[in-house]
């Protein structure tokens, strides 16, 4: 979230500009995730881990060399790519590990840890930026880059792979790389993700315009603290008494931090908006996660996955240029009380998800 700064005082672009850089990190993904999921469900799971994070790691050193905004274009799609590949990657062992009674439980702590890794990164990168220089930053960047790749390989997996003769032989059409049955919900995610677009680019300008940049860092801290408080109670709600009763609750909770949000005009106001909108989006996107892996065969469930999070790439990609429009046309109070409007057609998509199973079961 520190890139669009750089992009704006570093490169000299606009905010349009800035809403670039997630668009194109968003479409290295979707052209890469469809691919990831078909992988991971036909070939040895751990080579496409290892291969995916050697990538990223490679990505994440290549910042220290951006000069242009242009180079720095081609580096984000390149980053989407090799992040799309090792989060689905990693998703997928979490959904397949998860015990079916305890799925919810097991997927929302996965959304926990990624969550907290969301928002401690914007956390440190702002604070580095405030305190040092763009160069820091992207130098701890990479570090982590190196990180996550010695992490992710530490572990032997317990997966075997397919036998040959049990692959798909069918090709890569379309149809071979999303799960029709995750799409109804991974729509619903989609949305979710052009919602949290204007916050993944927008919100430390929109801090910096009402004077409280340095609140920045400490707004994602306390978005990071109400997901991480809540988690437990909600993947517990959610396998107790059904999806309906989450999302719907949580819809109207980050409906309400996003107009607050909007509204806000000192740093107390900016603080508990964060702290509302962590709450609701803690709510919404693993249960989205959860349902997507759930609506599909136990042997696709690679597949489901990146369809969910394809649909969030697309999201986010679109929102964060749609949104990055609206706001150089009007403002940036306005751009969020419309992402506020936004969260309430969440709700809807979601009602006419759950009406759809209704009558495929009920017609079986």
């Amino acid at each position: 979230m520190a890139l669009p700064v750089f992009v704006i005082q570093v490169l000299n672009q606009s905010e349009k500009q800035a809403g670039l850089v997630v668009t194109f990190f968003q479409l290295g993904a979707i052209m890469f995730r469809p691919f990831t999921g078909k992988l991971i469900d036909e070939f040895e799971k751990r080579y496409v881990l290892f291969a995916s994070l050697a990538f990223y790691c490679v990505v994440s050193f290549s910042y220290l060399g951006i000069e242009t905004f242009f180079f720095l274009l081609v580096l984000r799609f390149f980053h989407g790519a090799s992040f799309a590949t090792g989060s689905t990657a990693t998703a997928t062992m979490v959904a397949l590990f998860s015990p079916v009674y305890r799925k919810g439980e097991g997927i929302g702590y996965l959304s926990v840890f990624t969550s907290i890794a969301m928002v401690i990164g914007p956390f440190i990168g702002l604070s580095l930026i405030a305190r040092y220089s763009f160069t820091v930053m992207f130098s701890v960047a990479a570090f982590f880059g190196l990180l996550t790749f010695l992490c992710g390989n530490m572990y032997s997996l317990p997966l075997e792979k397919p036998k040959r003769s049990e692959r798909n032989k069918e090709g890569l059409g379309w149809s071979k790389l999303v799960e029709p049955n995750a799409l109804p919900i991974a729509l619903c995610g989609g949305v979710l993700s052009f919602v949290y677009s204007g916050l993944l680019a927008f919100l430390p300008l929109y801090a910096k315009k009402i004077g409280m940049m340095d609140m920045a860092s400490y707004f994602f801290a306390v978005y990071a603290l109400a997901i991480i408080f809540s988690r437990p109670f909600i993947g517990r709600l959610f396998d107790r008494m059904g999806a309906s009763a989450v999302v719907y609750a949580s819809s109207l909770v980050y409906f309400v931090g996003m107009v607050y949000l909007s509204r806000v005009d000192t740093p107390l106001d900016f603080l508990l908006a964060g702290a509302i909108i962590g709450l609701g989006f803690g709510g919404l996107n693993p249960s989205f996660q959860t349902l997507a892996v759930m609506a599909a065969p136990v042997q696709k469930s690679g597949l489901a996955t990146s369809t969910y999070f394809l649909s969030m790439d697309i999201g986010v990609g679109i929102g964060s240029l749609v949104l990055g429009i609206v706001a150089e046309s009007t403002n940036y109070r306005t751009m969020y009380l419309l992402c506020a409007g936004i969260v309430l057609l969440i709700a809807v998509l979601f009602y006419a998800a759950m009406s759809r199973k209704r009558k495929l079961e009920a017609g079986k």
